[in-house]
């Protein structure tokens, strides 16, 4: 069980820090939510704490590991399937299963490819999505600002 002030991320949202922990009755049930509040931007989000376990919610990855994952954008993938549908379902796989060196290699690839031929309106999409999730988390883990830990990645991935 997390406690107010942990770090943590959830898979599809990103990392916050939980602020509170709360009881609410939705549709007559009673339930407690962790309330997470995101790094950037206002958005706060509540997590059911009986299913925190099954959504995924996990620790931030500490220093360390960040090093590892900003070293991770710089390794090339030429391996990449021209199937847009197929490419788009393998990446949201890697989004979808809250591993931050997934999600880092989703924001490398993407980011490669639309330096190289250009990205559809739904790729572009998941590109954000990825990046903010990958920011949130190491914005959390490195102690930087947003917008310091995005130049970073920028920085890391070249062709």
């Amino acid at each position: 069980m997390f406690e107010v002030g942990d770090k943590v991320v959830y898979p599809m949202h990103g990392a916050g820090i939980i602020e509170s922990i709360e009881e609410k009755e939705i549709l007559g049930e009673k339930k407690k939510y962790y309330v997470m509040k995101m790094p950037f931007g206002e958005m706060k989000v509540m997590i059911p704490i009986g299913n925190a376990n099954d959504i995924g919610i996990r620790d931030v990855i500490d220093k360390s590991i960040a090093d590892e994952v900003f070293c991770s954008l710089e390794l090339k993938n030429p391996i990449q399937t021209s199937n847009w549908n197929k490419r788009y379902r393998e990446n949201m796989s890697k989004i979808k299963s809250g591993d931050v060196f997934d999600v880092a290699e989703v924001v490398r690839d993407l980011i490669l490819r639309e330096r190289v031929k250009g990205l559809s309106t739904g790729e572009r999409k998941m590109l954000n999505n990825a990046k903010n999730i990958l920011i949130s988390e190491l914005v959390l883990a490195e102690g930087m600002k947003p917008s310091e830990v995005e130049d970073l990645i920028n920085d890391k991935i070249s062709l």
